[in-house]
């Protein structure tokens, strides 16, 4: 059986080392398509052997595709890079890796997002940024870092030779994303009481937009700030005016001006859980729409949380929070169907999530495995299943890789 499965693994090496050589190609349509081989790999199964041997190189691949002038990227070779490079991240976990990863690829993605060209490129990028500091950052500084280069890319910081261009929707709602997905990590928060007022203000007057999406974005960020208590961290203690410093009057100043802002939001809210139409078009982002914001009505009036039960095999995983409940979304719709496959195999998002499937046995015996057997084996009954599901995999990855050939 270790022969087999050692077989496989060299399959599948193989394909992948053929892509990561067309990563040299000059011809980008070469390279897109090497790059969807990528992420389809890394997507649908755990490449611990393939990372293990070429880590470095496939990261330093992908960020050539991204920095600028390093080579003619198109649109679509910088989407599917970034994507290569959020699967690396996932993969490796919390590691030295996932640190080498952040650290190489936090300044190129701040340079190219802020140099404001080519906007198809950007939400993979934000995406990127996100999941790169979500698993590789370190501490409250480089996570604000990282939201703070997200939120100037719909927040310019003007100079004398800057123009201010509306963002679109679609890059609006990429943007609230990404942020509250990182934000959704943090507790011990910088008391700017300027920075926040501003943050909630821009997000209570996205909640009046045409684009639905826009707002429901809008809306989970806002759940997540007064989940994590940003309002309460401005309320000084209960004391007489006199017995109050300048630092504790400046706070308490900003406490009820953040309560007004909090009022505001709730009145909005209320009246986007009964939207009966007007805005928008579709249906099924109306319903939506309607739920979320019920949910966050129920919040802001009983303190509760929405709670998900997912089914993963014969196993729950459970969310109780707004901030579980994002990282959650944010992951799902990164991984798209890889999902499922992750989240039973990728111990980081176990830990992530404090999931815990059902172990697996070889032989019946009551031996758990170390990850790296569960690299290795499956049980028994299962062998077969997974040599010929590879079998399949490894005859459709050859028709796509079909042009290394050529």
């Amino acid at each position: 059986m270790g022969k087999r499965n050692e077989e496989v693994h060299f399959d599948q090496d193989g394909l992948l080392d053929q892509a990561l050589d067309a990563l040299d190609e000059k011809r980008g349509s070469t390279r897109e398509r090497a790059l969807s081989v990528i992420i389809g790999a890394f997507t649908s199964n755990m490449q611990h052997h393939f990372v293990d041997k070429k880590f470095a190189t496939l990261l330093h691949q992908c960020l050539a595709s991204i920095k600028k002038g390093s080579k003619k990227a198109s649109a679509k070779e910088i989407a599917l890079a970034s994507h290569a490079i959020g699967l690396l991240t996932l993969t490796v976990g919390c590691s030295d890796n996932a640190r080498e990863i952040f650290e190489e690829s936090v300044r190129p993605l701040d340079e190219f997002l802020t140099s404001k060209s080519h906007l198809t490129k950007i939400p993979s990028l934000l995406e990127c940024l996100a999941i790169i500091t979500f698993v590789g950052g370190n501490g409250l500084e480089e996570t604000e870092r990282s939201m703070d280069i997200l939120w100037r890319v719909i927040h310019p910081r003007l100079g004398s030779n800057v123009v201010a261009v509306k963002p679109s929707a679609p890059l609006i709602t990429a943007v609230v994303s990404a942020w509250s997905f990182l934000l959704s990590t943090m507790r011990n928060l910088k008391l700017n009481s300027k920075n926040w007022q501003n943050s909630i203000s821009y997000l209570s007057s996205l909640l009046d937009k045409e684009d639905r999406p826009v707002r429901i974005a809008a809306g989970e960020a806002l759940a997540v700030i007064f989940e994590i208590g940003i309002i309460e961290k401005f309320s000084a203690d209960s004391k007489g005016a006199s017995d109050m410093s300048q630092e504790e009057i400046n706070l308490q100043e900003s406490y009820t001006h953040l309560q007004g802002l909090k009022g505001k939001v709730i009145t909005q809210v209320k009246n986007l859980s009964v939207e009966a139409g007007g805005k928008g078009s579709a249906k099924k982002d109306l319903n939506n729409q309607r739920n979320l914001f019920r949910d966050i009505v129920e919040f802001f009036e009983c303190g509760y949380s929405p709670e998900i039960s997912m089914k993963i095999g014969g196993d729950s995983l459970q969310t109780s929070s707004w901030s579980q409940m994002i990282q959650l979304n944010f992951l799902k719709h990164f991984l798209g169907g890889g999902f499922i496959k992750h989240i039973q195999e990728n111990e980081f998002l176990q830990d992530v999530f404090n999931f815990k499937p059902k172990r697996r046995y070889l032989n019946n015996n009551e031996h758990r495995m170390s990850s790296g057997e569960k690299r290795m084996f499956k049980s028994p009954n299962s062998v077969q299943n997974k040599a010929r599901t590879q079998l399949l995999n490894k005859q459709r990855l050859l028709s796509e890789v079909g042009f290394l050939a050529i």
